[in-house]
């Protein structure tokens, strides 16, 4: 699984990255490489709530096998 990332530069010149795939990641940087580390982030820790609740995408939830 593949998440994508928008970025933009604001009127008073911060970046702002979106993570589209996961509603709410997105953050602002004053370069697009802060930017995007923090929407990576954010997003991270909202997949990890998510998952911890039981109510991630099933393809966040197929990253994991149990060997046998």
């Amino acid at each position: 699984m593949q998440f994508n990332i928008e970025t933009e530069i604001e009127s008073d010149g911060r970046w702002i990255a979106e993570v589209l795939e996961v509603p709410g990641a997105l953050a602002y940087g004053i370069t697009r490489e802060e930017a995007i580390q923090r929407s990576e982030s954010l997003a991270l820790r909202v997949l990890a709530e998510q998952f911890e609740q039981g109510t991630v995408s099933s393809g966040i939830a197929n990253l994991f096998r149990v060997a046998a």
